[in-house]
């Protein structure tokens, strides 16, 4: 039997939905705002897991890579297509959050966001190709008003006006 879960993630607590197919709640739970804590959480309550899902925000990044790295099926959603289904809940708190968010992820009612790996995170210029980078420092170069070339130019305009 499959299961989703959705988590509703703050500073210092992370509130934790698991449903299953049919929609009835398996687990409502708050664990400490750690990767290994929340793996663990989801690695034993469900082990047949089909989606995470987790909204948009301060923490996602950090927490998306570090529950990829072990391997779950962690999704990032965007918080204003969430929060317009969340809208309609009639009491706004962090467990009734995930739960909305586990029920979202077991429709497949949401707009996922790309995050960048790890590896992207750390190397800022890898979309860039060598090329481009060099073309973009020539123009910085040809732009930059201190330059020699601008200098020059404007030392033969003031000669002109002496």
């Amino acid at each position: 039997m499959s299961c989703y879960a959705a988590l509703d993630v703050s500073q210092a607590m992370t509130a934790i939905c698991i449903v299953d197919e049919a929609g009835q709640i398996l687990l409502e739970k708050k664990v400490p705002t750690c990767p290994d804590a929340i793996a663990d959480c989801l690695k034993i309550s469900a082990p047949n897991l089909e989606r995470v899902g987790l909204e948009t925000g301060p923490l996602a990044v950090w927490l998306w890579n570090e529950l990829a790295i072990r391997e779950l099926p962690i999704v990032c959603i965007d918080a204003r297509h969430a929060n317009a289904a969340l809208k309609m809940r009639p009491i706004k708190t962090d467990r009734n959050d995930a739960a909305g968010l586990a029920q979202i992820m077991r429709i497949g009612w949401f707009k996922q966001v790309r995050i960048k790996s790890r590896e992207q995170l750390s190397n800022p210029l890898s979309s860039r190709s060598p090329r481009n980078a060099r073309s973009h420092t020539g123009q910085n170069r040809e732009r930059d008003p201190w330059s020699s070339a601008h200098l020059r130019r404007a030392i033969r305009q003031a000669r002109r006006w002496l």
